[in-house]
C-alpha cells in the first residue's frame, strides 16, 4: 500500500545476541581484553572451588563455592564501582563488628568489614595505576586528619621505651593501623564518588539501612531475639561471640546490629539530618508530600531504635543537633520541633518508664549526677566518678599520655577501667597533644562544611546537604563525651562515609551559575 512504512528486515536466525552491532567493527584490543577476563575470571573460580575443597570442611567449602559462583553471576554489578560502595555500606549497616569473622583458619579472626575495606583499597589502587580514566579526586579533609594522625604518632614515638618495658608495643602499632584502616574508609569511599548520583545512592542506602536496624532493634526490644545474630545462619559466617545483656529501665536494651546499645542510639541519630535532607530532595518519591511521608516514616523508625536502646547519650545528641540547627536554620528547627513534640508527648504515655529513664531523668539533676559517681570503672556508669582518677593520672603525663594502645580495658590482659569517654581517653593515651589532635579531626570538617552551606553558591541541594552532614558530625563530636567512640567501629565508619560525601561536595558538587556567554564576534566593515 502506498505510504505504508517498510517493516524493517528481521535478523537472521544464526545471528547471536552478544555478536556486536552491524557496521561496527571489533576492537582487536578490546576482545583481547575480554578474554582475558574470562581466562582470569575461570582461574578464580576454579582455584577457589580447589582451595576450598582441600582446606575448608565440606559445609564451609560448598558455602564458599557458591558464593564464589554468585558473584560470578553477579560480576557485572557486584564488580563495578556501584556495587562496591553499597558492599562497603551494607557491612557497615547490617553485619555487627566484632561479632563475625569467615570460616577461614586463620591466626586472628578475619571480620568481613576488613575485608571488604581492604579489597577496595586494593581495587581504587590498581584503579588509579591502570585506568588513566581514573584519576585521583580530591579530599579537603586530608590535613585536618593528617595532624590528628601527626599527633598519635608522636605519642607512639614519645612513649615508646616505656611500651616495650610494658610488652604493648605490637597492641599499640596494632591501634594505630586498625586507625588508619577506618580512616582510609573515608578517602577510598571518595574516589568511588565520581557522580552526584553515587553521592545519593551512598545516603539513600544509609538512611533506609538505618531505618531498618532501627525497626529491628524494636523487634528485638519486643521479643529478645537480634536477627543480627542469626546472620551466620544464612551467610558463611562465624559467630565470634553473644551480645552481653544490658538492663535499663525494667528490661533489655537492644544492641541490633552495633557493639552497644549507646553505639546504636549514636548511629540513627547520626543519620536522622540525612533522612530530613533527603525527604526534600531524594530522586524518588517525585512526589513532594509522598516524598515528605516516606522519609518521616524512615525517621520514625530510626527514633523507635533509639528507644529500644534506652540511651541518654542519644538524648544529649539530639538536643545538640537540634540547638545547632535551632541557632542556624531557626525555621528548620521550629517545623521540626513542633513535628516532635507530638511524638514525645505520645511517647510518655505509652511508654512511661523508658521515656522517664531517658528524659525524665534529666530534669532530676541530683539522682542524675549521683547515678554518675556509681560503679567507677565500669561500662553505661561512673562518669563522674572516672573523673578524678583520670585526671590525677593525666596529670602525670600531661602532654603526650602513656601511649596510643597502651589502656587496655577487655580481656585478660586488662591494666585500665573503662570510662565511656573518648576525649578523656585520648587525653590518658595520647596526652593534651592528642586531644588537640582529635578536636581538629572532628571539628574542622563540620566548620568547613558549615562555611560551604552558608557562603558557597552552590545549589540549595548541595547547600543543605553540606549543613545536614555537618549536623550529623556535631552530633557525633558531642557523643564523644559520653562513650568510648573509637571503639565502637560502625558509628566512627558512618562518620567517614558521611565526610567522604561532604569531600565530594567541597570539591565536585556542580556550580550552578551559568557560563558566561561568548561575545559576539566583531562584525567586519
Amino acid at each position: 500500500m502506498a505510504g505504508s512504512a517498510e517493516a524493517p528486515p528481521e535478523a537472521p536466525a544464526t545471528s547471536r545476541p552478544d555478536a556486536p552491532p552491524r557496521g561496527r567493527r571489533v576492537d582487536p584490543g578490546e576482545a583481547a581484553r575480554t578474554d582475558l577476563r574470562a581466562t582470569v575470571a575461570t582461574a578464580v573460580v576454579t582455584f577457589a572451588a580447589i582451595g576450598s575443597a582441600f582446606v575448608l570442611p565440606p559445609i564451609v567449602a560448598g558455602g564458599a563455592m557458591l558464593a564464589v559462583a554468585l558473584l560470578y553471576l553477579t560480576r557485572t554489578l557486584v564488580f563495578s564501582w556501584t556495587g562496591g560502595l553499597v558492599a562497603l555500606a551494607a557491612i557497615v549497616m547490617l553485619v555487627p563488628i566484632r561479632r563475625y569473622a569467615l570460616p577461614i583458619p586463620l591466626p586472628f579472626a578475619l571480620e568481613p568489614y576488613r575485608v571488604v575495606i581492604v579489597a577496595l583499597i586494593v581495587a581504587v589502587g590498581v584503579a588509579l595505576v591502570v585506568d588513566p580514566s581514573f584519576r585521583w579526586r580530591p579530599v579537603r579533609f586530608g590535613w585536618p586528619i593528617g595532624i590528628f594522625l601527626t599527633t598519635m604518632l608522636a605519642s607512639l614515638w614519645v612513649n615508646g621505651a616505656g611500651l616495650a618495658e610494658q610488652g604493648l608495643v605490637g597492641g599499640a602499632i596494632g591501634a594505630f593501623v586498625n586507625l588508619l584502616l577506618l580512616l582510609s574508609v573515608l578517602f577510598t569511599t571518595r574516589q568511588l564518588l565520581r557522580e552526584e548520583r553515587h553521592v545519593m545512592l551512598l545516603l539513600t542506602f544509609l538512611v533506609w539501612a538505618a531505618a531498618a536496624v532501627g525497626f529491628l532493634a524494636l523487634v528485638e526490644k519486643a521479643t529478645r531475639v537480634n536477627v543480627f545474630l542469626l546472620l551466620g545462619n544464612v551467610l558463611p559466617l562465624t559467630l565470634l561471640r553473644e551480645e552481653g545483656e544490658s538492663l535499663r529501665a525494667g528490661g533489655a536494651r537492644a544492641y541490633a546490629s552495633a557493639q552497644h546499645p549507646i553505639a546504636l542510639a549514636v548511629l540513627l541519630c547520626m543519620l536522622i539530618p540525612i533522612a530530613i535532607y533527603l525527604a526534600k530532595y531524594a530522586g524518588w518519591p517525585r512526589n513532594e508530600i509522598n516524598r515528605r511521608i516516606v522519609y518521616g516514616i524512615a525517621v520514625g523508625m530510626m527514633l523507635l531504635g533509639v528507644v529500644a536502646a534506652i540511651s541518654r547519650t542519644a538524648v544529649i545528641v539530639l538536643v545538640v543537633m537540634f540547638l545547632l540547627t535551632l541557632i542556624l536554620r531557626p525555621q528548620l528547627a521550629v517545623a521540626l520541633g513542633l513535628l516532635a513534640l507530638p511524638l514525645v508527648l505520645l511517647g510518655l504515655v505509652v511508654q512511661p518508664k523508658i521515656f522517664g529513664e531517658m528524659i525524665g531523668s534529666f530534669f532530676d539533676v541530683d539522682s542524675l549526677i549521683a547515678s554518675q559517681y556509681t560503679s567507677a570503672g565500669w561500662g553505661g556508669a561512673g562518669r563522674l566518678a572516672d573523673l578524678e582518677p583520670a585526671m590525677r593520672e593525666a596529670s602525670a603525663f600531661p602532654f603526650f599520655g602513656t601511649g596510643l594502645g597502651s589502656r587496655i580495658v577487655i580481656g585478660e590482659d586488662r591494666n585500665a577501667y573503662i570510662l565511656d569517654n573518648q576525649v578523656l581517653g585520648t587525653l590518658l593515651e595520647t596526652g593534651a597533644l592528642g586531644v588537640i589532635g582529635l578536636a581538629v579531626f572532628v571539628l574542622t570538617p563540620p566548620i568547613m562544611l558549615l562555611v560551604f552551606a552558608f557562603r558557597s553558591k552552590a545549589a540549595p541541594r548541595h547547600t543543605f546537604l553540606a549543613f545536614a552532614i555537618a549536623i550529623s558530625c556535631a552530633g557525633y563530636t558531642a557523643a564523644l563525651f559520653f562513650y568510648d567512640a573509637f571503639g565502637f567501629m560502625q558509628t566512627f565508619l558512618v562518620l567517614c562515609l558521611l565526610l567522604a560525601c561532604g569531600a565530594w561536595l567541597l570539591t565536585e558538587a556542580p556550580d550552578p551559575t551559568p557560563a558566561p556567554a561568548p561575545a559576539p564576534a566583531e562584525t567586519r566593515r
